[in-house]
């Protein structure tokens, strides 16, 4: 694959040196405070199909593995599911926020998501010095599911039942970053449409991780026209209360903290669309998208 590079990356080689050192130093702790911790990454959105922002991603994938830290990546990759369909002459219908799925799209979701778009994310990791794997939830039953509430309208979308935590620890402990396409199984043979939000949510709390960090086209959660750096659910609830918090982005803050309550050490939210995002988020004091926390803490500025 050919190598790209941006503008945005030459022009943060610009950058002054005693910047540069700054950032490194600030690292640092949170280096040494997340080595063989694990974080859990939905990938999705705009950092999905822009090639400079695919290859910053996978930079700092590999650089987070690089550090100790162990990574479990899933994806989505909604738009390349529609794209396929539509060449095989199958029509993409969306009901409630989910993809309506029956047998013949659930071949084009397995053609496509455990195929082309998990194979391209693998390889695109292993360019820039990691090493990456692919799994597609149907791999030594991953992802074991079974069928959504509204199964009669949507079809084979399911939800996630249990995670096989075996298999993915024994890929991190080989020092590997799995990559993985949500799709899941039952006892019935039937194979299932896994939203990616809830594959890593679930994945997240089987393997008790240290953070979920969803890679999306949001910048966090706005208040006016700040961004919070930092919300508690008491927070959340007050801002929903007030409508401060709408729409579509309550079932996103909801969800955040049904993961917290599930022994996720935290939530982050953050925007694929910038620059080096991934690593600001973690590595900084500040960070740049919204982090989502159990209770307020007493100096959130020096625990990311």
């Amino acid at each position: 694959m050919e190598h790209v590079e941006c503008s945005k990356m030459k022009s943060a080689r610009k950058a002054p040196q005693a910047a540069i050192g700054q950032v490194l130093i600030e690292a640092l702790p949170y280096i040494r405070q997340f080595e063989g911790k694990t974080f859990v990454i939905k990938y999705g959105g705009s950092a999905m199909k822009d090639a400079c922002l695919k290859n910053m991603f996978a930079q700092n994938v590999t650089l987070l593995r690089k550090v100790g830290i162990r990574i479990v990546l899933v994806h989505g990759g909604g738009d390349a599911i529609t794209k396929t369909a539509e060449k095989l002459g199958l029509t993409s219908r969306f009901l409630q926020g989910r993809r309506v799925t029956d047998k013949e799209m659930v071949s084009v979701i397995q053609m496509t998501l455990a195929g082309k778009v998990n194979q391209d994310i693998v390889q695109l990791i292993s360019q820039h010095g990691g090493k990456a794997v692919g799994v597609s939830g149907l791999d030594a039953d991953t992802v074991k599911a079974h069928p959504h509430p509204n199964a009669e309208i949507l079809g084979l979308v399911g939800e996630v039942e249990q995670i096989n935590t075996d298999y993915i620890d024994l890929l991190c402990r080989a020092g590997l970053i799995p990559v993985i396409a949500p799709v899941g199984f039952d006892d019935k043979g039937n194979i299932y449409n896994i939203n990616a939000d809830d594959a890593a949510s679930s994945i997240a709390i089987a393997l008790k991780a240290e953070k979920l960090i969803y890679v999306s086209d949001v910048e966090g959660i706005h208040v006016g026209e700040r961004i919070l750096r930092t919300i508690c659910k008491a927070e959340a609830a007050d801002f929903i209360e007030q409508g401060i918090i709408s729409g579509g982005m309550i079932p996103k803050v909801l969800s955040a903290f049904k993961t917290l309550d599930g022994g996720v050490g935290k939530i982050h939210l953050i925007d694929g669309k910038s620059t080096h995002s991934l690593l600001l988020e973690i590595f900084t004091h500040e960070g740049v998208g919204t982090q989502f926390i159990g209770e307020q803490e007493s100096d959130q500025s020096l625990n990311r």
